[in-house]
């Protein structure tokens, strides 16, 4: 865990949106000598041998995507989803990262859904319910978390099932595992649902991690509408004290969009 000063959180930021002139392994490191923690996305895309060298150097990770392919709502899709979990997991213990991330289903490189699903059936929340026992039971016999992310189907992701915030917490909270939780993330809920404060006092008990960007443009708090100071001071007296991952893009210089990050996370 990175401690960062001030605040009652551990800071993370996702190297894949921030630095983006950079070589990979350079944004990791900038983003851990500035002292936050890392946050990666498809792991068969970055070179793994320099990753964990960069953990040699003091680098901590956060969270990273725990699938390749496959989807929760059908059994072929479910094995795929499975399959390629258990191809993740060891990379995950090299890297020393606690949380993989999982969507309602596989997303493409602009985060589309390889296959849409916009109408969500009976028996597609029975499958995914089914699922994600399956993914909860791989997490407690590898001793990792998985976190189940929602998205916003109206502006980034349409055609993803199960995307709200509430589908997710109603899916994590049947399977009731210590290895399944939420990856809340606030930019798509703002988007998608609103109420943040509310949301984040019902999802409590489930959450692994929250994520945030502001709204619109998914730039750091403070070029939107988000009031994330006051979120942060809810967050506190809640009780959480987990991990907040910015996964936002830089308005203009990244350092400065991170000092924007730690101010609003800092009580």
């Amino acid at each position: 865990m990175t401690t960062t000063a001030g605040s009652p959180f551990t800071l993370a930021v996702s190297a894949e949106m921030v630095f983006v002139d950079l070589p990979f392994a350079e944004r990791v490191r900038r983003i851990h000598a500035l002292g936050f923690e890392v946050e990666i996305w498809d792991w068969t895309r970055h070179d793994i041998d320099e990753l964990v060298a960069l953990r040699d150097e003091g680098v901590v990770y956060s969270s990273m995507t725990g699938y390749v392919r496959g989807r929760l709502s059908d059994a072929e899709g479910a094995d795929e989803l499975l399959s390629t979990a258990g191809e993740s997991v060891p990379v995950a213990q090299r890297l020393g990262i606690p949380r993989l991330n999982l969507h309602g289903t596989g997303l493409d490189d602009r985060g589309l859904p390889v296959r849409p699903e916009p109408v969500v059936t009976g028996e597609m929340w029975l499958t995914a319910g089914a699922t994600l026992t399956r993914i909860a039971e791989l997490g407690e016999s590898a001793g990792v978390t998985f976190v189940l992310e929602n998205l916003n189907t109206a502006v980034d992701h349409p055609g993803v099932p199960f995307a709200t915030a509430a589908d997710c917490l109603a899916l994590v909270s049947a399977v009731d595992s210590p290895h399944l939780r939420l990856m809340l993330d606030l930019y798509h809920a703002q988007i998608g649902e609103g109420n943040l404060i509310e949301l984040c006092r019902r999802a409590l008990p489930y959450i692994g991690e929250i994520q945030v960007a502001d709204v619109p443009g998914r730039c750091e708090p403070g070029t939107g509408e988000i009031a994330y100071p006051a979120v942060a001071r809810a967050l506190v007296e809640m009780g959480y004290r987990g991990t907040v991952g910015l996964e936002a893009f830089a308005s203009s210089d990244p350092e400065l969009a991170m000092a924007r990050f730690r101010e609003a996370f800092t009580l």
